[in-house]
């Protein structure tokens, strides 16, 4: 490989010096021309170019138009007609508030390409997913693991005093460090497998978009296989991370996990996790079937499942899952805290609903959230104060009512989030009216449920003991807050 540090900040310089950032992109383009170039249209950018130096960088760089070997020093390029191509592709992005340029591997975006087994990404949708779900807030030390190019030690580099990067792909450990030389960006970038490389150390948050592809227990992409079969890669990340983390601090990945018939995949995830000492919060985002998974991932690598070497491959893979019995994939995010040496907290569910922004926040908040039940028992949450969440939406449910055959019959009763994760759940009249009657400086829930239980003539203790066990599940899904967690983020 050539020598891209050495040349990696000469190149970006040049996009900063022609203000090719992702507003200057978006201006310079136009609106029409920068959606087509997002959808992996060369033509409809192309029609609009100039002959700026913008226009040059973008050329040589995003759309890889063959253009003089001159244009390319020190980049690896192929001969083509008309000139070289750049077998390398730099982009900018807006990262953690921040202008970045990243270079990686050249892909299949703008022009026909199969990835090689060394191919280096740059910066893909799983990548942003799991820097949307971090946290915000500064942090003394933070490990990404599985650095690939480095896009989320350059961007996390903005919250943290030192990032530490790790991969054990050589190509890819150029990149991470030459593109933090050429965004000015001090990282530590260390070659080794898993947490070899950091072997006896701590840090406050672990970033890792790892190998995750379910499949055989071989390596053809190095970015995308682990070599340990099935979910084995995920089981090692989630399994080993708490052991590296500071008190309190946190770890945020991405995973993939088999399903089985007769197994929940939720018990097979938390059989990953320590019986003490973490807090964790899994959500399975989305699951599919081992067809359309394993199609997903052939066309990731530019194969066509409809040729002969598709075919083989998509027959290979199925046959694999079919041995070990899989009847699906779930894929999801995994965030664990160090909370000492208490009994582990997990939670694992699905995320049904599409998120209205970042997770980070939520997560954030969530974990604020579990440990604040955490530290207070039923007594303590009976005699709290409580807020609702603004925003917050009662949903009253009717349908056709075929008894009556005429008009419709109450069916459900739900409270609705409309923010976040919008985490809904369904309840009776007299919860209900007891959320409704929350204030941060009111009454506390006991004395809620009291004044509720003598209007109604109910049992009050018994009233108290299903508000209390219904309240913990509103406060973990952020519906109602306590209001020593308000105070604290006024």
């Amino acid at each position: 490989m050539t020598d891209l540090k050495s040349s990696a900040r000469q190149i970006v310089q040049r996009f900063r010096d022609a203000g090719l950032t992702v507003d200057g992109l978006h201006e310079h383009l136009g609106p029409a021309a920068t959606a087509a170039l997002y959808r992996g249209e060369p033509a409809a950018v192309r029609r609009v170019l100039g002959t700026s130096v913008i226009d040059d960088l973008i050329r040589a760089f995003i759309l890889r138009d063959p253009v003089d070997p001159a244009q390319l020093a020190g980049v690896e390029t192929q001969a083509v007609d008309g000139g070289v191509r750049s077998l390398i592709d730099v982009r900018p992005y807006h990262l953690a508030g921040t202008d970045l340029w990243i270079l990686s591997d050249a892909d299949a975006s703008m022009t026909e390409h199969v990835p090689g087994s060394d191919h280096v990404l740059g910066v893909g949708a799983a990548s942003l997913t799991l820097l949307q779900s971090v946290p915000p807030g500064q942090v003394n030390s933070t490990l990404d693991l599985g650095c690939g190019s480095g896009v989320l030690s350059l961007a996390l580099a903005q919250t943290s005093d030192s990032v530490t990067a790790t991969d054990i792909h050589p190509r890819a450990l150029d990149f991470a460090r030459a593109n933090a030389h050429a965004n000015d960006i001090d990282i530590d970038v260390r070659a080794g497998s898993w947490f070899d490389p950091v072997a006896g150390q701590r840090f406050d948050r672990i970033v890792s978009n790892p190998p995750f592809v379910v499949g055989p227990d071989s390596v053809e992409l190095v970015y995308r296989d682990s070599g340990l079969g099935l979910d084995g890669a995920s089981q090692l990340m989630v399994s080993q991370a708490p052991g590296y983390l500071t008190e309190n601090g946190s770890a945020h990945l991405v995973a993939a996990w088999v399903h089985h018939e007769g197994q929940s995949w939720q018990q097979r995830v938390a059989s990953w996790l320590p019986e003490r000492g973490v807090c964790a919060w899994v959500l399975q985002r989305d699951v599919v079937d081992p067809e359309t998974y394993v199609s997903t991932w052939l066309r990731d690598e530019s194969l066509d499942p409809r040729s002969a070497a598709g075919q083989e491959k998509m027959t290979r893979w199925l046959d694999y899952f079919a041995e070990h019995e899989v009847t699906a994939i779930g894929v999801g995010f995994v965030a664990i805290q160090n909370i000492g040496d208490a009994p582990s907290e997990i939670t694992a569910e699905e995320l049904t609903q599409g998120l209205s922004a970042d997770l980070g926040p939520e997560v954030a908040e969530y974990f604020a959230r579990a440990e604040w039940l955490r530290t207070r028992s039923a007594v303590d949450i009976a005699q709290s104060q409580f807020a609702v969440r603004p925003g917050l939406a009662r949903e009253e449910v009717s349908v056709a009512n075929e008894d009556a055959g005429v008009g419709f019959a109450p069916a459900a009763l739900r409270l609705t989030r409309t923010d976040g994760p919008r985490f809904s759940h369904e309840v009776d009249e007299a919860l209900a009216a007891i959320v409704a009657g929350l204030h941060p400086q009111g009454l506390s829930l006991v004395d809620i449920v009291e004044l509720y239980a003598l209007s109604h003539d109910l049992d009050g203790d018994a009233l108290l003991d299903d508000a209390v066990v219904a309240i913990v599940d509103l406060i973990r899904h952020g519906l109602v807050i306590p209001t020593q967690l308000c105070e604290e983020n006024e």
